[in-house]
């Protein structure tokens, strides 16, 4: 194993039950065995980095939540990450926080469309976006990646095509990609810019799942294909995702055009949010300061996990396809081979197999036959859900 991984133990199994966790605790609510094994939503089996628990603890400690705004430290932290990590760079005036990617994408299609203007987005994609779109009023136009030789790709002339037939307003964009796994490269955000500036088409960019690229690819922040393609888009990210931190509801999101980042401001204020969550934006700022190692060391275990997983499919359930994910620890996975209907595969995984994965077809009808599972969790949890599936296959 890589010296790294040695500090911090990834296979110690947390008990998640009864602490109010979406993850485990809503099976039955959601019409789940209560027994089953989860690995769909995309949070993480492992407490935070030991640096961020440090940081919470001091407010602890303090004993003071009032209402509370970040310091100068928190920007130059979330600044140096960007660069360090992205070569991505950030001024101040640029980041505007939220509670969260899909407020920011709530707060972003009430900003840059009106209702009944069209939205579009790369189906199948993370389905909050389809949510947000219909429940604010909006068109939903949906241009479908398509999969090829084991890899999922743009249609650039469907997208094209639809953004004209629709008078398309705003594009949510998925960056790296949940849930087929790309990286997108630079060359294929360029063409999405060029479309998008070429019929005044604004991206929003959901960046979300940056920190988990898989060598040799890089993921390429959306503001830096160019000044145009900047001054055009929101990127948006959080150290939720990388920091297991989803409960601490904090996002932030980087607007480098004034006229855009008053409308976006505007809707963000309309809601009442003024002051954002202190435990939020603590550990937010310990995470950029100093969970690199312990972000690195994660890294590892995933890369042994899909690893370990890929084996396994190769093993044990041969005709299950590994969608081989550029980047995201949500693993794509094609079944279609069984033979089984959509609704009969995820009947015999949920009921027979007892293991709780998201079914493909909530990300889009081209998920037919798809399930994503989420892998980061210790390798244990990891082995008991594929060995439940493939003796219920």
């Amino acid at each position: 194993m890589n010296h790294e991984a040695k500090n911090y133990d990834f296979n110690k199994i947390t008990d998640r039950r009864n602490t109010s966790a979406i993850k485990y605790d809503l099976a039955t609510v959601r019409g789940k065995p209560a027994d089953v094994l989860s690995l769909w939503v995309a949070d993480m089996d492992f407490p935070t980095a030991p640096a961020i628990l440090d940081a919470l603890q001091k407010k602890v400690v303090h004993g003071i939540f009032g209402y509370s705004v970040p310091n100068d430290k928190f920007y130059e932290a979330v600044k140096k990450w960007q660069k360090s990590e992205h070569d991505f760079d950030v001024e101040r005036s640029h980041i505007v926080t939220t509670p969260g990617v899909v407020f920011a994408i709530a707060c972003a299609i009430k900003a840059f469309t009106k209702e009944n203007e069209a939205v579009i987005i790369q189906t199948p994609v993370y389905y909050p976006f389809k949510n947000m779109i219909e429940a604010n009023g909006r068109k939903l136009v949906t241009s479908s990646l398509f999969e090829k030789s084991g890899k999922w790709h743009i249609d650039f002339k469907d997208f094209e095509k639809k953004i004209e037939e629709n008078d398309v307003k705003l594009f949510i964009l998925c960056s790296p990609h949940n849930p087929v796994g790309r990286v997108w490269t630079r060359e294929e955000l360029t063409r999405i810019s060029e479309i998008c500036l070429r019929h005044n088409v604004i991206v929003f960019a959901d960046e979300i799942h940056n920190d988990f690229v898989f060598e040799p690819n890089k993921h390429i922040v959306y503001s830096t294909i160019s000044k145009e393609a900047a001054l055009n888009s929101v990127v948006s990210t959080s150290a939720s995702k990388s920091f297991n931190l989803a409960g601490l509801q904090f996002s932030v999101n980087f607007i480098q055009n004034p006229e855009l980042k008053r409308k976006f401001h505007t809707e963000r204020e309309k809601t009442g949010y003024d002051e954002p969550s202190l435990m939020g934006f603590t550990a937010t700022q310990a995470a950029y300061e100093n969970g690199k190692e312990w972000l690195s060391a994660l890294k590892v275990h995933l890369k042994e996990n899909l690893d370990f997983l890929r084996d396994f499919l190769s093993e044990k359930m041969p005709k299950a396809r590994l969608i081989e994910p550029e980047g995201t620890y949500l693993i794509w996975i094609d079944f279609s081979a069984y033979g089984y209907t959509d609704s009969e595969l995820d009947d015999i995984i949920v009921n027979k197999a007892k293991v709780w994965l998201d079914r493909g077809t909530m990300f889009g009808p081209e998920g037919d036959n798809y399930q994503r599972i989420n892998i980061a969790t210790p390798r244990p949890i990891l082995k008991d859900a594929l060995e439940r599936i493939a003796a219920a296959l």
